[in-house]
């Protein structure tokens, strides 16, 4: 019988997919792209890797962002997930590790990522109160590339038996100076605000993930699971995707770098993040839901024709490289454009 936690992870997987239609929002809508009709590139020219640091690149702007692993139906899912990662050369984040401290039978479910992935870009995935011992345990399950540190507070309030502490800045610091490949914090869906990304950057962190709101949202999640408090008021909480790409356009600083996930849906999505600053976009909660809904071929084709779409759309942006869609010019609809203005971002 599988843990409680195991559980969890099983009722994560399966509200996401009762609640994906419901809850997406497309934010990126309001952001629109102008269109030079002499862009004078040629595909060849377009390289799509990504430099996200020194010891990490990437061969596609945008990859499979975290999403499941700790039980029986999680290891499908991620046996699947890595199978086409390693076809298509994108890199991968896990779901989150920290259940394997307690419940040694989930061990699998995130070593079968490696497993079908030996030679690719992998990202483990913890809470930001991890230790340093259960960050390198982690670490050496997947012989991981990159540790993502995601911070949550919105989502463990809701959740009946969720955190209520914290206080996590000096142990992100402290996880930073000791391990020796790059971290990245993470949001999981709540967006981040200018004063959040600054107190990252004080604190050390250089690859910053803005995780907007529009995507899976876990507010809904756990609210469902909730069965003693109803926490509805929140479900429209945080920053969308592009609102937290704004943020962070106004309060990066020297060498971070900023990685956009959050209601991205399609290649068009992938630039857009890219026009207002992301170096990298992660995927999770379309590609769960055409995998679950749709099936693994399904998937595979698509993956296919995101990766030709956006080296497509970077040629007719006149772009030979992610990296250069910050020269791109754009406008944004009435209410992204009203934020923007509000919050001194533009």
């Amino acid at each position: 019988m599988e843990s409680r936690h195991a559980q969890r992870k099983n009722e994560h997987l399966s509200l996401a997919a009762k609640y994906y239609d419901q809850v997406h929002r497309h934010y990126f809508d309001q952001v629109r792209l102008i269109h030079d009709s002499l862009p004078e590139m040629s595909t060849d020219d377009v390289d799509l890797h990504v430099q996200l640091a020194d010891n990490l690149k990437i061969e596609n702007p945008f990859y499979i962002e975290a999403m499941t692993g700790g039980s029986e139906q999680a290891l499908k899912v991620n046996r699947q997930l890595a199978q086409l990662a390693h076809k298509h050369h994108l890199a991968m984040a896990t779901g989150s590790l920290s259940i394997i401290s307690k419940d040694p039978q989930a061990y699998a479910s995130f070593d079968v990522i490696r497993e079908e992935n030996p030679d690719g870009i992998i990202f483990a995935n913890l809470s930001a109160n991890a230790t340093l011992d259960q960050a390198q345990e982690a670490i050496s399950l997947l012989h991981a590339d990159a540790l993502e540190l995601h911070i949550n507070a919105a989502q463990e309030l809701i959740m009946p038996e969720g955190d209520r502490d914290f206080n996590w800045l000096d142990n992100i610091q402290y996880l930073v100076s000791e391990l020796d490949i790059p971290v990245i914090v993470k949001e999981v869906g709540f967006g981040m605000s200018k004063t959040t990304i600054a107190k990252l950057q004080t604190h050390d962190v250089h690859l910053i993930n803005v995780s907007g709101r529009g995507g899976t949202n876990f507010a809904a999640i756990e609210n469902r699971r909730n069965h003693d408090i109803d926490f509805a008021s929140l479900l429209d909480w945080g920053q969308t995707t592009p609102e937290a790409l704004l943020e962070a356009h106004s309060s990066r600083r020297g060498k971070t770098e900023i990685i956009a996930s959050g209601g991205i849906i399609s290649p068009l999505d992938v630039i857009k993040a890219g026009v207002l600053g992301a170096r990298a976009v992660g995927v999770a909660g379309y590609f769960l839901n055409v995998l679950q809904r749709d099936g693994y071929e399904r998937l595979d084709q698509i993956l296919s024709e995101w990766i030709v779409i956006v080296k497509r759309l970077l040629a007719l942006l006149g772009c030979a490289s992610f990296t250069d869609l910050s020269r791109v010019d754009y406008v944004l609809g009435s209410d992204l454009l009203s934020y923007a203005r509000q919050r001194h971002l533009r």
